[in-house]
């Protein structure tokens, strides 16, 4: 059998998965240049520079004996702790999945039939488009201006008939732009008139200091066309344990509780994922950790002949290289040189070969990569001279 019998063979065109690279490719680095991971400061990945939090770490080291079970294929004692969380939710309210990536696939698969349109903002996240494909459904992009702002009126001026979902990143990703509860609220309003769905990615908005005012998740009971996304990757830490939850009206968690794949979630990701909500210090830690070290980096950055940097509410800034004369690959591999990862955002469909994203770290982090940068880029103007 060859390959053509087994795409033949395949339930749904398959998606050339490569247009969709994400960051943290640390482990591939390690490999390629043979450096052990310890020596590498990954600034592609959008985590949370503290590590996980310390009652996660406990959480997991006490129930280790545990694994020899199967785990809650439900997430009970984790949903009710979310719905604790927010207050404004109940667990019936909440599904949790393999990571936040499992519930964009489930939710595709559930809603997105074949021939159905989905509305997608560029530039952001590259799974959506990449989900939709493989329902069967066709991505329509809308381009952000040149800010990368989003225009409500403008969105919703491409919903037709054949449109199914809105997909929304707030705050977006790699753009770091935060859409007004106003404005988000507007689109799930006339969504819902013209019976369209809304997917809104928030895994971001833990980073938010106050998240209540942006943070759509107390709406979804009086929504029934609102499903949200959150994520204890990003702010949590948790990366390695794949973990993310969805909320929504009951109607549409029931429909996705019985999508979703049996013990989806390993049992360590469900106790440790519980424990990192109730590490009150921990929260307030990284939000002012974040807020502290973004201004510095921002503030650095622009000081830098030739960079154009963007604004950012989450953990991550993305920046222009254009006047620079080198491309976000040429500068991702001459700071590879130097141990130092950025993330190259030229696969990010809306953007070009100069745009990069950098994400937040520590101090001492944040100014061995300002250094560096600058060591690199007159460098290159040398050079170029």
């Amino acid at each position: 059998m060859n390959m053509n019998s087994l795409k033949n063979l395949a339930r749904r065109e398959l998606v050339d998965l490569k247009q969709c690279i994400h960051g943290g490719e640390i482990w591939e680095i390690s490999q390629k240049y043979k450096v052990n991971v310890e020596e590498i400061i990954d600034f592609s990945a959008n985590i949370n520079p503290l590590g996980p939090s310390p009652k996660s770490l406990e959480a997991i080291k006490s129930n280790l004996e545990n694994i020899k079970f199967y785990p809650d294929s439900n997430s009970k004692d984790l949903r009710i702790a979310i719905a604790k969380h927010f207050k404004t939710i109940k667990p019936s309210n909440i599904i949790v999945g393999n990571g936040s990536t499992e519930l964009i696939y489930t939710f595709t698969c559930v809603f997105i039939n074949k021939g159905d349109e989905a509305i997608i903002p560029i530039p952001t996240f590259g799974e959506y488009e990449v989900a939709v494909k493989e329902a069967g459904g066709r991505p329509v992009y809308v381009e952000l201006n040149q800010e990368f702002n989003i225009s409500p009126s403008n969105l919703l001026s491409r919903v037709n008939h054949k449109t199914k979902v809105i997909f929304l990143c707030n705050p977006n990703n790699p753009t770091g732009n935060l859409m007004s509860k106003r404005d988000v609220l507007e689109i799930v309003e006339m969504a819902s008139r013209r019976d369209v769905l809304v997917f809104i990615d928030e895994a971001f908005m833990d980073f938010i200091p106050n998240e209540e005012k942006f943070s759509l998740i107390s709406e979804v009971r009086k929504y029934w066309n609102l499903f949200i996304l959150r994520s204890f990757t990003k702010f949590f830490g948790l990366a390695g344990l794949r973990i993310g939850y969805g909320i929504a009206c009951e109607e549409m968690i029931d429909l996705l509780l019985k999508a979703k794949i049996p013990w989806n979630v390993n049992y360590l990701a469900q106790v440790a994922a519980k424990a990192a909500l109730s590490d009150i210090n921990y929260i307030e830690e990284t939000r002012k950790l974040i807020a502290r070290e973004r201004d510095f980096l921002c503030r650095k950055l622009k000081q830098i002949p030739g960079l154009k940097v963007y604004p950012s509410h989450a953990n991550f800034i993305l920046v222009d290289l254009r006047n620079t004369g080198l491309t976000s690959l040429q500068l991702k591999r001459k700071l590879l040189k130097y141990g130092i990862l950025i993330r190259d955002c030229s696969s990010f469909r809306g953007l070009d070969e100069y745009y990069v994203r950098i994400a937040i770290r520590t101090r001492e982090e944040n100014e061995k990569l300002i250094r560096i940068i600058r060591k690199v880029l007159e460098g290159a103007l040398c050079s170029r001279n």
